[in-house]
């Protein structure tokens, strides 16, 4: 099955969750799925994950969190999902998405250089801000729905392969029985 895949992936959240910094986890959850691995949790916390990653906001972690709890999604998946958007890719991720909301609206790309500064934001960073939010969401939603399908379709082929293969087992032991 793919729990057991996962399973050597994850840590023992019984044992993590005895840690004084995280016992307030058990006191929020009484949603089974948060924690436990099934097709539908899994491959809603993938969506959720992929999602959050092209969120152009700081804290994609405690949105992925919070929509994990309100959706009923694995939260150690949906957590570790999000890093498709890492300090090596989120760049790139956000140039193309920029990129791809500029063409969608129909305007002109901005070259640019960011200072932090009210100034700078307030003259180039609103004709940057509409086309990443509009390309960062569409890509959101189309990889996020492609990842939600693969998982849900991969983790159902795989408990029918596993189902066929103990069939074949069951069956290769009863003919040597007779």
């Amino acid at each position: 099955m793919p729990r057991k895949t996962i399973h050597r992936f994850l840590p023992d959240m019984g044992r993590l969750l005895q840690r004084p910094s995280l016992r307030w986890i058990n006191i929020i959850s009484h949603d089974p799925n948060l924690l436990h691995l099934n097709r539908h949790s899994v491959s809603l916390a993938v969506f959720i994950g992929i999602f959050c990653a092209f969120v152009p906001l700081p804290g994609q972690t405690i949105i992925a969190a919070l929509m994990c709890f309100w959706l009923g999604a694995n939260l150690p998946i949906g957590m570790m999902a999000i890093w498709i958007s890492n300090p090596i890719t989120i760049a790139p991720m956000f140039y193309l998405t920029h990129r791809l909301g500029s063409f969608l609206l129909g305007s002109e790309p901005v070259d640019f250089t960011v200072t932090l500064s009210w100034e700078w934001f307030s003259n180039i960073g609103a004709g940057i801000l509409l086309p990443l939010v509009t390309g960062s969401l569409l890509c959101g939603i189309i990889l996020a729905s492609i990842g939600y399908f693969f998982i849900l379709n991969l983790w159902r082929w795989k408990v029918i392969k596993n189902w066929e293969r103990r069939k074949d087992l069951r069956l290769e032991q009863k003919s040597r029985q007779h």
